[in-house]
């Protein structure tokens, strides 16, 4: 482990107990209410950044490997309205236990990496096929996820 990959799973394993800690404070009417614009429910976006932890570490490790995803914009939003609909009744309980497993696994993923692996440059196709490196691409997916969406529930919520 390097001081890179520990600070980046560092920030993912903050932001995922930032992400639980409001979660686990919701009530079920708060659970159950729906982000404005987006349309899915507060536990299933917080289900959804959960369950991506894996699908976003083999994307990293598809730049490492020098053969990205090929998917697109659309294929994520495919993906995500297919897991609101499969999961509209998921609970407040099994998805905070599965953002624990799967937060934890991946901050694990990040910390075998070497920065050589970080230091990887591919084209990617859901970026224009833009050369990007291996951490650019934790940053914005992995590490990043968890932040985004506590952000936008709060705002929703608060508002």
């Amino acid at each position: 482990m390097s001081q890179r990959t520990n600070a980046l799973a560092n920030s993912l394993e903050g932001g995922a107990r930032a992400l639980a800690n409001f979660a686990s404070t919701l009530t079920e009417e708060q659970w159950q209410a729906r982000l404005p614009k987006d349309g899915r429910k507060v536990g299933v976006i917080v289900h959804h950044v959960a369950t991506v932890y894996p699908l976003e570490i083999q994307f990293a490790q598809s730049v490492i490997d020098s053969n990205p995803a090929s998917i697109t914009g659309a294929d994520v939003n495919e993906m995500n309205a297919g897991h609101a609909k499969e999961n509209d009744a998921v609970t407040k309980e099994e998805t905070l236990k599965l953002l624990a497993d799967n937060s934890a696994a991946a901050a694990a993923a990040i910390r075998s990496f070497a920065d050589e692996d970080l230091d990887r440059v591919a084209s990617v196709p859901l970026y224009g096929n833009a050369a990007l490196t291996c951490q650019f691409v934790l940053e914005d997916h992995a590490v990043r996820h968890s932040y985004h969406h506590l952000a936008r529930i709060r705002a929703a919520l608060t508002s």
